[in-house]
């Protein structure tokens, strides 16, 4: 009796076990393969087979854009976004350099068209936004996007004399951050902004932009914050990541699928699965596994539904691509960073990050997910391949 009950188990543990491994192969080795090898931000990505065309793909859609963008301009009439009000609610400035390897790109005309069709769709204002163009060119050709845009926006530069002294004694990342400085300072100085949002010449507002730039405004905490980072690279927005809070929402993920599951499983006569520790242990590390080889990225586009389902998490150290500085952060953070040196592996974004780890009473958070898309594929401090690539 003891012997058959004991193969009795052994056959059941071997069922258990065969139906485990199915499930782990058909997901992991069929099913997200299939869905996942085009994605670019997941694990199956398949790189050999789609960079090179998606790469291709995506500098040819930049181009278009950009080549749209300027025939934009060129045949706008002068508008009054050129005048800057007094006080306004949300300033958003610009900074701008000559990019040599993507002249024909146009970021600069590409990021104001977008600005200049949500400002158009402003509802119930006048004007939900002032635009600043900080034009920090260093050489001698000029800029000339920002040359064009003088027209339809306000735009600053440098005298020559401070512009000669800048690039001739410091590293180009220090010269950086004496540009956003000067840009900070510069915006603060014209309008006397409640709240002030900088964006890189390479990023590219979502359509929503200004829904949650002011959904976040409207928060007290929010007020309170030094900065809010509204741009983070999608290729570290994963939860295997340095940040601990993604480790409690990844596992919290997964308790919750694995949860649902074992709740409505029992009531399907054709499966058998209870609620039992080792099956909630099991389908939470299965889920767990699943969201993050599949890619977090794509879960957070989700949260694009509404402004309020946006996120707020605590802030990453890279990047600088759109920043929000509610209040008169702006210029606490301008004098944050004209007290800091930059240099190679100590670029503005880092040093600001670090400072913020040593002062009392300041904190930043970060938005998830992008209000902002990164379309800048040529750096203009950093060099560029010769082709460059999604990832």
């Amino acid at each position: 009796m003891g012997h058959q009950c004991l193969n009795g188990a052994l056959r059941r543990c071997s069922g258990r076990m065969c139906r485990t491994l199915l499930l782990c192969f058909v997901t992991f080795g069929v099913l997200l393969p299939l869905c996942c090898h085009r994605l670019v931000y997941s694990y199956y990505y398949n790189k050999p087979l789609f960079l090179d065309s998606m790469s291709e793909s995506a500098l040819r859609e930049s181009l278009a854009r950009g080549q749209d963008a300027l025939h934009f301009w060129k045949a706008k009439e002068n508008s009054d976004l050129s005048r800057l009000s007094t006080e306004p609610d949300l300033l958003v400035t610009i900074i701008t350099v000559r990019r040599r390897r993507a002249v024909d790109f146009h970021y600069l005309l590409q990021v104001t068209q977008r600005l200049n069709h949500l400002l158009s769709g402003c509802e119930g204002k006048l004007r939900c936004a002032d635009v600043l163009i900080c034009d920090v060119e260093h050489g001698g050709r000029g800029n000339e996007d920002a040359s064009l845009l003088q027209k339809h926006f306000k735009v600053v530069r440098r005298s020559v004399k401070e512009r000669d002294a800048n690039i001739n004694s410091v590293n180009v990342f220090e010269r950086e951050k004496r540009d956003y400085v000067f840009c900070l300072r510069k915006g603060l100085e014209l309008t006397h902004a409640k709240n002030v949002v900088v964006l890189e010449d390479d990023a590219l507002p979502r359509s929503d932009f200004f829904d949650v730039v002011f959904n976040l405004l409207s928060h007290t905490f929010v007020q309170k914050t030094l900065y809010v980072k509204l741009y983070h690279p999608e290729r570290l927005q994963r939860y295997w990541n340095p940040e601990p809070y993604r480790i409690l929402e990844w596992i919290g993920l997964g308790s919750v699928l694995a949860t649902v599951l074992l709740l409505v499983v029992p009531y399907r006569k054709c499966l058998s699965v209870s609620l039992s520790r080792t099956n909630l242990l099991f389908f939470t590390l299965y889920f767990m596994a699943v969201v993050e080889l599949f890619g977090r990225h794509y879960l957070l586009e989700l949260r694009r539904f509404s402004p309020q389902l946006y996120q707020l998490s605590p802030v990453t150290e890279c990047c600088t691509q759109a920043m929000l500085f509610p209040g008169n952060s702006s210029l606490r953070v301008a004098n944050h960073l004209h007290a800091l040196f930059c240099y190679a592996g100590n670029a503005k974004d880092t040093a600001l990050y670090q400072t913020l780890r040593t002062l009392s009473g300041e904190r930043a958070l970060s938005l998830e997910p992008n209000l902002v898309s990164h379309i800048g594929a040529f750096s203009s401090i950093r060099g560029s391949p010769a082709v460059p690539k999604l990832l």
